[in-house]
């Protein structure tokens, strides 16, 4: 394997490999690594590859920005995973002791996504608007079957790059706007969806493979419900919709069509402070708008309720956004609760390899009036 190996002969060794234009670089780092941290994120926020490298020797080249650097990392024992493809945009050279640190950022969020626009779509699909949008950034499109057939009445895009229409567009949905090997992805979050639309296996973390971990549940945002406010031009209309536990349903049926019911396990839970009303500051074009607004935000405070980190010791690097985890080890109300990977850092250095976790709640899943 021609990737670089790290640790004593004694240890799992973690490697990793870096290639241009199909080219294995690997070896000019040879013995210069000093730390190499992979930051994977969630939605628009570009993936941010970080190489430190030692030049006490003075010997190293500064490299071209603009270089596509391609990463895959892991284990010696099991193989390394494609990590994606980064283009390098920033240089940075420090000393004493001298040392080279190497920026680059997700290849995929590079050309025509942040180039502002006007556009307007009445009428369309999210599904249409994606693909239109998918089509012209020369992209494949994937949309969630939930979302592709919601309709959008009236919507602006007015000196607004796609990478920010998108991100707006999805909040009001409670979904994820990304890029993924080409592919323009816009899911309901939490959704374990992979760029060709395949669902992603759960995975399991235990306590024993952890380092160390931070649980943190807080009062601060616990809002009892969402009250969001529009005023309907055409209709002639203007008022105020409130989502909260007594209309956010969940739905469980069986295939006899009946509603299922069953003991929950003890979950880390909210406990709503009942004057706390999140109210929406954007005044929406129609009562149908208003509610999915309201909808989504009472989603988004449910996956808030709480949040979990915790390193791994010995690096997963099949681990990124989105999946969703189960864990085992910790306080049964952590166990017994379902959690969705937010963010996910690879670090690897003369140390040895690992991940570093934040994760939150995945919740119920909240179905729109008139979804199946």
């Amino acid at each position: 394997m021609t990737a670089s190996m790290l640790t004593s002969d004694t240890e799992p060794k973690p490697i990793y490999r870096l290639k241009v234009a199909g080219r294995d670089i690997t070896g000019r780092f040879q013995g210069r690594l000093i730390e190499l941290t992979l930051t994977d994120n969630r939605g628009f926020e570009a993936d941010q590859l970080d190489i430190e490298l030692d030049d006490s020797d003075g010997r190293l080249e500064l490299p071209e920005k603009g270089v596509r650097l391609a990463l895959s990392i892991g284990w010696a024992d099991t193989g390394v995973v494609d990590k994606g493809t980064f283009k390098v945009d920033e240089l940075e050279h420090t000393g004493p002791p001298d040392r080279l640190t190497i920026r680059a950022r997700s290849a995929d969020l590079d050309g025509g996504l942040t180039t502002r626009r006007d556009n307007s779509y009445a009428g369309k699909t999210i599904g249409a608007i994606v693909q239109a949008i998918a089509t012209r950034n020369k992209l494949t499109s994937m949309v969630g079957k939930r979302l592709a057939g919601q309709v959008i009445e009236h919507v602006d895009q007015t000196g607004e790059s796609d990478a920010n229409f998108l991100t707006r567009l999805a909040r009001d949905f409670d979904a994820i706007a990304t890029v993924k090997n080409g592919t323009l992805l816009f899911i309901p979050a939490g959704e374990p969806t992979s760029g060709s639309g395949l669902a992603l296996p759960k995975v399991s973390i235990t306590r024993a493979a952890s380092d160390t971990h931070t649980f943190l549940v807080a009062d601060r945002e616990n809002y009892n419900g969402v009250r969001a406010y529009y005023q309907d031009t055409r209709a002639g209309t203007r008022g105020e919709v409130v989502i909260d536990a007594s209309n956010a349903t969940v739905k469980k049926e069986r295939r006899d069509g009946k509603v299922k019911k069953k003991q929950k396990a003890a979950t880390v839970t909210a406990q709503p402070n009942p004057g706390n009303m999140k109210v929406l500051r954007h005044t929406y074009a129609s009562k149908a708008n208003a509610e999915r607004a309201a909808r989504a935000e009472w989603r988004k405070i449910a996956r808030g309720v709480a949040s979990f980190s915790l390193t791994l010791a010995r690096g997963r690097p099949d681990l990124f956004p989105s999946l969703h985890a189960s864990v085992s080890g910790w306080k049964r109300e952590i166990d017994n609760t379902g959690w969705i990977v937010e963010k996910a850092t690879h670090r690897l250095s003369d140390l040895g390899y690992t991940t570093a976790l934040m994760l939150e709640i995945k919740p119920e899943i909240l179905y729109e009036p008139g979804e199946k």
